[in-house]
């Protein structure tokens, strides 16, 4: 069973950074990748990042591609999101996930619900001034 936590999450200026940790319990071998996603209020979930368990594979969606990074710290079993130059737009619940199955192509499989199979609680991000 593949458990993870958020953490990190806060109120902002925009410009600012902050630095979100899913802390993952269980096995490499249990799942895949890890991902980062987001949803704000009235709008869908979005995939923002996502790092494979080798860390072969990262990817990001265009809306942070520049301004975020994502990483991992095996030693800790922890992914990173470190998230800066925020915009009031990144305003979301952001949750990571663990994919369970792996995939070809990152960007279609960050839009298959059924990938991810493990879900963190959520953390909430806010950028305003």
């Amino acid at each position: 069973q593949v458990q993870l936590v958020e953490s990190g999450g806060g109120l902002v200026q925009p410009g600012g950074s902050l630095r979100l940790s899913c802390a993952v319990s269980g096995f490499a071998s249990n799942y895949h990748a890890i991902g980062w996603f987001r949803q704000a209020p009235g709008k869908e979930r979005e995939g923002v990042s996502c790092i494979t368990s080798s860390a072969g594979r990262i990817y990001y969606a265009d809306s942070v591609s520049g301004r975020f990074t994502i990483s991992r710290d095996n030693a800790k079993n922890t992914v990173y999101l470190q998230m800066n130059s925020l915009k009031p737009e990144d305003t979301a619940v952001y949750y990571c996930a663990a994919a369970l199955f792996p995939f070809r192509e990152t960007a279609q499989a960050m839009g298959v619900p059924r990938l991810w199979g493990s879900w963190g609680q959520g953390t909430q991000v806010t950028v305003s001034s």
